[in-house]
């Protein structure tokens, strides 16, 4: 076991070749449920979270850099979902800093140039750090001069009177110190940061606020069919996809439901309204540091998961899945991603590193533990890592009908369709799907039988191109760690 583990660390040290990576190509657009890229092929992302909840608040700041772009590439992650905090953004009314907006496009760009895309989230945690969190500026701390305890993270939210009353007049877009909304100043924050980043090609979308709490009438929100708070928060978020689209009419803007429904609860928030729109939705089982098994999860999963489908179902936008985990219990998260693929969900896991996070609960270390170091040897959660690290579909051209990877026997299967996900016929032959192949699942050696298609290009054994046949309607590629490379037929790839 020891043996393994050392070899193991070795690859993940750098001693495996750089690689090219999957390159959907933008702007991205959805059909329904399902991601796009320019040329109408299904987009589907794995990676992970880096948000500095500390002054600078950058990733930089953490010590995030090139080495550790690359290291996520090396993976096979193709996406990294950016913390962006507003009270960096905005020190005072009115007033944006564009120097640290400047940083955090440095980020971008440098994920860009390792094949990674990038989420821009506006993230808070216990809205300031006067309730022991971060992510509103102070002068938009609206509390009343209610008691402030400092009960730590999650308790603040259902025990503080401060907070409450704060996150009351935030959503509300209660008059701040100069007279205008909070809401209306967070909106218009919004859209400078949109103004900047609009021209990022690899920008996948804007995450408008990180879990969005109900304030002082969190308890009506414990219930199956949501509560009243929801109509105050879809109404925030329009106002918020308003503003940005003044400025950038394109990028996907992604919403998410008020922070109960990633416990379990359900949700009324209604649909944003907006052609480019995802719904963002976060899995976290109250249980399971209890339980350190799925099993005490599953039900509880399996039903935030329902919630989450159901919800695009009826309003026809996309999905992402963009926090789950922080935890180390490699199990519980095997099961997650095997639920994800089952329902075909995209996803970002919390997180890359605990980086000091004033708000991060248990001993969770991330992917790495500290980001100024290399990411190898003593500096890698190794149980994560494993678990987290699987064969996926980045790019399918055409419509998926299943995925799936099973870690026992390292087969990966796919199914999908040469269909457009618009409906607006098919793909032509050669059209091409890239799947990734991660060298610490395969070691850059694995076989393929593909019926309905061919491959086309396997590159450095860490992704593999396919190629639709003529007249093909379905394709099924089976990747398995030992075997020949079988098509159905000889074609050249589209691209």
């Amino acid at each position: 076991m020891r043996l393994r583990v050392v070899v193991w660390l070795s690859m993940v040290a750098g001693v495996l070749s750089a690689v090219a990576q999957a390159a959907p190509v933008p702007p991205f657009g959805h059909a329904g449920r399902w991601i796009t890229d320019a040329r109408g092929r299904v987009v589907v992302v794995h990676g992970t979270n880096m948000v500095e909840k500390r002054p600078p608040y950058t990733p930089a700041a953490a010590g995030f850099s090139a080495d550790d772009a690359a290291f996520l590439a090396r993976l096979g992650f193709n996406a990294v979902r950016v913390g962006v905090i507003w009270k960096a953004v905005e020190p005072v009314p009115g007033v944006f800093d564009d120097a640290y907006l400047e940083r955090i496009a440095r980020t971008v760009a440098m994920l860009a140039r390792h094949g990674l895309l990038s989420l821009l989230d506006f993230h808070q945690d216990l809205f300031n750090e006067r309730f022991e969190g971060e992510g509103a500026p102070d002068w938009a701390v609206e509390d009343g001069g209610l008691p402030n305890p400092r009960l730590g993270f999650p308790a603040n939210y259902t025990g503080n009177p401060a907070l409450q009353h704060a996150l009351d007049a935030f959503f509300s877009n209660a008059p701040g110190p100069d007279g205008v909304g909070l809401g209306d100043r967070f909106a218009a924050a919004w859209a400078h940061v949109a103004a900047r980043f609009r021209r990022l090609p690899t920008v996948l979308g804007y995450e408008l606020v990180n879990e969005p709490f109900p304030g002082s009438a969190w308890a009506t929100c414990l219930g199956a069919t949501g509560c009243a708070f929801d109509a105050v928060l879809t109404a925030f978020s329009r106002r918020v996809a308003a503003a940005i689209r003044t400025v950038d009419p394109q990028t996907l803007v992604w919403y998410e439901p008020n922070v109960l429904f990633n416990v379990g609860f359900g949700s009324a928030v209604g649909a944003l309204g907006d052609p480019h729109a995802g719904f963002a939705f976060h899995d976290y089982c109250p249980t399971e540091p209890a339980t350190h098994s799925p099993a005490g999860c599953d039900a509880f999963d399996d039903r935030v998961f329902a919630h989450a489908l159901a919800h695009v179902a009826e309003t026809g936008e996309a999905i992402l899945l963009t926090e789950f985990g922080s935890t180390s219990d490699a199990p519980y998260l095997t099961d997650m991603l095997a639920r994800a693929d089952r329902s075909m969900v995209p996803w970002l896991e919390w997180s890359y590193c605990r980086c000091n996070s004033p708000t991060d609960t248990g001993a969770q270390p991330g992917l790495v533990v500290d980001p100024h170091r290399p990411p190898r040897g003593a500096n890698l959660v190794v149980s994560t890592l494993r678990a987290l690290v699987e064969p996926y579909p980045q790019v399918i051209a055409g419509t998926p009908l299943s995925w799936g990877f099973d870690p026992a026997t390292r087969t990966f299967t796919l199914r999908y369709t040469t269909a457009r996900a618009d409906g607006t016929g098919r793909f032509a032959p050669g059209a091409t799907t890239e799947i990734a192949t991660p060298r610490l699942v395969y070691g850059g050696h694995y076989g393929v039988r593909v019926d309905g298609g061919a491959v086309a290009v396997r590159h450095g054994g860490s992704r593999l191109e396919i190629a639709a046949c003529p007249g093909a309607e379905t394709i099924v590629v089976t990747v398995s760690p030992a075997g020949s490379k079988r098509g159905s037929c000889r074609i050249r790839a589209r691209r």
